[in-house]
């Protein structure tokens, strides 16, 4: 009996031991989250500093530039302009040394796809009227829903298609030019290129200190889980974890508390006084006045031609 017991019981140590395996504690899952944020952080400064055209513009120039661009996309009614324009935004990438991927990768993996769900219905002609593209269901008959005709079929309509593809090229337009601003411009230049163009103290200020701040809430976090990691001697059950995370954050918020005013007090007796201050000293060059131009060129462009299509 034993030996008949025996591969049943093997059987069943060896799915307890892979179920365990493949179990990721929410502590490891939490520590891995957080090492990737101060990853991504220190990533996105090196791309700042990497040899690249935007990287050598002037951080006045080039923040006119793409907020200008940035403008000039909102107003655009085709998607053909808006394509061309997402074209240039990927071009600006490769020549400012981003890797193509990550810059797709970083524009398209949340807010152009959360823009093309909530654009999804105005595809179908039940929620707007045009030029069938695709029938997919004829009724037969008209149908009502209450005082709302649904119409005599459904179908995707040339029109909805339009504006779908419209609206998500704006948003990947705008997304691309805000992460290449990001992306190959220091924090601090970045801001005092913004007071600059007379944003409040006030703002700079609190992004200043959001900006510190939150790397500081992630050091302090990632030392917590560590250390509770190092502590461990076994694999924890997830009613533990879900103890400790909730602790965790009742004593995360009281540091935090307690910090914010030691943060800015110790920024106080450094000299800070509201005014962002870089070791990057601006200065307009021959090429950052030319790259100016060839952006204003371009705005008159992609205006021109987008009346020219309408």
């Amino acid at each position: 009996m034993l030996s008949g017991l025996s591969p049943t019981g093997t059987g069943m140590g060896k799915s307890s031991s892979m179920a365990e395996v493949r179990r990721v504690s929410v502590i490891q899952r939490t520590l891995q989250g957080l090492s990737g944020a101060l990853t991504e952080s220190v990533f996105t400064e090196q791309i700042a500093a990497r040899p690249g055209l935007l990287q050598r513009t002037d951080p006045r120039a080039k923040a006119l530039c793409l907020l200008g661009l940035l403008i000039v996309a909102a107003l655009v009614h085709t998607w053909q302009i808006l394509l061309a324009m997402y074209l240039l935004t990927l071009i600006l990438a490769g020549v400012s040394n981003i890797s193509i991927a990550f810059f797709i990768k970083r524009v398209w993996l949340f807010i152009p796809i959360f823009a093309g769900i909530i654009v999804l219905p105005s595809l179908f002609s039940v929620f707007r009227t045009g030029d069938p593209l695709w029938m997919i269901w004829d009724f037969g008959h008209e149908v009502t829903f209450g005082p709302w005709s649904l119409g005599t079929s459904l179908a995707i309509t040339k029109q909805g298609l339009a504006g779908a593809a419209l609206l998500i090229l704006r948003v990947a337009v705008s997304v691309s030019l805000a992460v290449l601003l990001a992306l190959t411009t220091r924090w601090a230049n970045l801001l005092k290129a913004l007071r600059v163009f007379f944003v409040p103290r006030i703002f700079i200020l609190i992004l200043s200190l959001t900006y510190r701040y939150i790397f500081l809430l992630l050091a302090i976090a990632s030392d917590m889980f560590t250390a509770r990691r190092s502590r461990m001697v076994g694999p924890s059950s997830p009613r533990e974890d879900r103890r400790f995370v909730a602790s965790s954050m009742g004593t995360l918020l009281g540091k935090s508390h307690t910090m914010s005013d030691e943060i800015y007090s110790a920024m106080v007796s450094r000299g800070y006084t509201g005014e962002p201050r870089s070791t990057h000293r601006f200065h307009m060059r021959v090429a950052d006045w030319a790259i100016s131009a060839s952006a204003a060129m371009v705005a008159i462009a992609v205006i021109t031609g987008d009346r020219l299509f309408c």
